[in-house]
């Protein structure tokens, strides 16, 4: 199966990595697409469906940990799993997200390996 996958962080250099990463990692995908923060990915996400969001925490504008309470209070995270990809990572915040509803975290840099098995974990691929 084909996934649609949202990439979100204020780095187009990251956004980029990340979806070559992705590619590397032999996920199938039928779209990409790129938000620079939280509110740009939130009108992404009014605008079409994905079958998941990889978001950073550290953005201006709006950030992850926004992002991903907007998502939850909205009901969007029963439908669309959020991955957390950042560098940033204490124990407490990573419990926090998951309150929220997020599926998983990974640190940056990112690999192929561990996109494939993030992938694989949350949509079952």
């Amino acid at each position: 199966m084909a996934y649609s996958i949202l990439i979100v962080d204020d780095s187009r250099t990251v956004r980029r990595m990340i979806d070559k990463t992705i590619g590397l990692a032999g996920v199938q995908v039928a779209r990409v697409d790129q938000a620079a923060n939280g509110q740009e990915a939130l009108a992404r996400l009014e605008e079409s469906s994905f079958d998941l969001v990889l978001t950073d925490l550290n953005m201006p504008v709006m950030d992850g940990m926004e992002l991903v309470r907007t998502m939850s209070e909205r009901g969007w995270l029963s439908r669309t799993p959020v991955v957390v990809v950042s560098t940033e990572g204490s124990d407490e915040r990573i419990q926090q997200l998951r309150r929220y509803g997020i599926r998983g975290f990974l640190r940056k840099p990112v690999t192929p390996e561990g996109i494939k098995t993030i992938v694989e974990g949350v949509l079952g691929g």
